[in-house]
């Protein structure tokens, strides 16, 4: 399974610049939603995911952030780990304090400054020989490691900290496969991993 498919929706973006969506359960008026917030609907290998194709970071931060707040109104189990939605009118943008890269079922993280690596530490992230790259704790499985980065990103982002986060996905045709069917319509709400909150 890929950390994709453990939230009921989980925003991202690919190293070309896209914004996707993806929905891992049906939500109600989900396609409404994403397609008057600018996203373009798509079906690829077993997914219903929406796209947003490159473009500049505000526009892409306005267009995410309709759709995150329509979507939380039927699912708080959303995650939102995209880079190219990142931004703020008070913080220009600047290299990232901290840089995750997914790969090979890991992730490495590249720590800019003592604050952002005293953060990582607090997460559990244990510094490697180098002292600026930090990796996860030992023994996490997919849903670990996106349930430990999606705190120290959420973490970072209310201490004004900026992030990066590289899932390994050149363009949206890399995107993977589903691994589980979108279940019937339904209105509850379950736990999330995290939310980050953007503010407009």
């Amino acid at each position: 399974m890929s950390l994709l498919d453990f939230p009921d929706v989980f925003i991202g973006s690919t190293d070309d610049g896209h914004t996707f969506v993806i929905l891992n359960r049906r939500i109600r008026d989900a396609d409404q939603l994403l397609t008057e917030a600018g996203f373009l609907p798509r079906e690829h290998l077993g997914r219903r995911l929406y796209l947003l194709s490159p473009g500049t970071t505000q526009d892409a931060h306005e267009c995410a952030g309709i759709a995150m707040y329509g979507l939380l109104a039927h699912t708080h189990d959303l995650v939102d780990l995209s880079w190219t939605t990142r931004w703020s009118p008070d913080h220009p943008a600047v290299a990232p304090d901290l840089h995750f890269h997914f790969g090979d079922g890991t992730v490495a993280v590249t720590a800019a400054t003592t604050t952002a690596g005293t953060l990582l530490e607090q997460h559990g992230f244990t510094p490697t020989a180098g002292g600026s790259s930090y990796r996860p704790p030992d023994g996490l499985d997919e849903r670990g490691l996106l349930g430990a980065v999606t705190a120290a990103e959420t973490h970072a982002y209310a201490h004004g900290l900026s992030t990066r986060v590289h899932l390994g996905i050149a363009t949206p045709s890399d995107i993977p496969a589903s691994a589980r069917r979108p279940a019937t319509a339904t209105t509850g709400s379950v736990t999330a991993p995290a939310v980050r909150r953007r503010t407009r």
